[in-house]
């Protein structure tokens, strides 16, 4: 059973950082960030412009030298070593693809540098081209190629080095909307059956939680929060976690009612009851976090007793998939809610500046104190 448990937190902490900073002058773009990712996974580093996360991926391949902490690949600290001498590769937004090379060189490049013989590049390239689906374009060059094969290309060349550690930085970003789209299932496959830990970057809310198996949210060169793509979406940590994870409605009011099994919170809009407790004490400022998704919306009074508000419809935008209604409450406060189009026919019967109720579960709402 020992060697079982010391096995799995070899798996759990195959890449570690611990207290990981980096200043540049008086500016501290990482701050003290500590993080585990387990081998084979595909863990993705969340956050807007400028909150640090393409200089933590920096550190981890070696462009960047860290201020403090260190950098931990399967028990050994790579912190200080140099990008050429650490089992890394990286790539990058722009592919950085050789234009005066075709696509079977651009993938021996790497390979050719490392004096390997030319039967083991030639068995290795053709692999990587096989795995990426792009034998019969061996010989194009990268003008030749779409948006996508390039990309492609890119991760060939990434892969073929066999590194134990692969870091994507904003790897679908040149794509267009719907090619990204497609590409994200592709690059999680390909990486899945090479078996590779990856560590990826992007601002992309849905790229991220699509691709990875974990999300770090990142603001201001701190970790606000680690988890499954569903735990940070349904079980925010914190305001700046639910607003930057989709959309959000926050209720902002006081504890009004807190027993072990639900609470309650004066708001704007009246009292909102939440399924669960905080342990903590009455009165203290908090939010209510709820989905947009999760409310419903009627020109008739339900039946339901709980969380029950009205307005009036400010807004209403169609998205083929789904409608948006913005709700004027009785405080003046703007609430989104989204509404399925299950049907080729619209059937809803609500228009602007109709008078509408808006409820949902008691489960739906979570309570945010920071």
């Amino acid at each position: 059973m020992a060697d079982m448990d010391a096995g799995a937190e070899a798996k759990e902490g195959y890449l570690v950082t611990e207290r990981l900073v980096k200043r540049f002058d008086e500016a501290l773009a990482v701050d003290e960030v500590s993080l585990s990712v387990g081998k084979g996974e595909i863990f993705a580093l969340l956050g807007s412009s400028g909150c640090g996360k393409s200089t933590l991926l920096r550190m981890l391949a070696g462009f960047e030298k860290p201020t403090s902490g260190r950098i931990l690949l399967g028990g050994q600290d790579v912190a200080n070593l140099p990008p050429y001498d650490r089992p890394i590769n990286m790539m990058f937004q722009s592919y950085a693809l050789f234009p005066h090379l075709d696509t079977w060189e651009n993938v021996a490049f790497g390979l050719k540098r490392e004096g390997l013989p030319r039967n083991e590049i030639q068995q290795r390239v053709g692999e990587m081209l096989d795995l990426v689906q792009l034998g019969p374009y061996a010989r194009r060059k990268p003008h030749q190629l779409s948006g996508g094969q390039q990309q492609r290309v890119a991760l060939a060349r990434s892969l073929a080095k066999r590194p134990r550690l692969l870091l994507l930085d904003e790897p679908l970003g040149a794509l267009d909307k719907k090619l990204r789209e497609q590409t994200q299932f592709e690059l999680v496959n390909i990486i899945e059956q090479v078996g590779v830990t990856c560590v990826m970057v992007t601002h992309d809310q849905e790229e991220a939680m699509t691709m990875a198996s974990r999300i770090a949210v990142m603001s201001k060169g701190r970790v606000l929060q680690v988890g499954t793509p569903e735990e940070v979406y349904e079980h925010p940590a914190n305001r700046f976690v639910a607003d930057f994870i989709g959309n959000v409605n926050l209720f902002e009011g006081r504890l009004s009612v807190d027993e072990h099994d639900h609470c309650a919170a004066a708001t704007g809009i009246g009292e909102i009851q939440v399924g669960h407790g905080v342990s903590g004490t009455l009165n203290m400022p908090l939010a209510i976090a709820v989905r947009p998704e999760k409310i419903e919306i009627s020109k008739q009074r339900p039946a339901a007793e709980r969380n029950v508000f009205a307005g009036k419809v400010q807004e209403i935008a169609y998205f083929g998939s789904y409608n948006t209604f913005i709700v004027l409450a009785s405080d003046g406060s703007r609430v989104r809610i989204t509404e399925a189009n299950t049907s080729r026919q619209d059937l809803s019967d609500i228009t602007w500046e109709d008078q509408v109720f808006f409820w949902w579960d008691d489960r739906a709402g979570i309570v945010l104190r920071d």
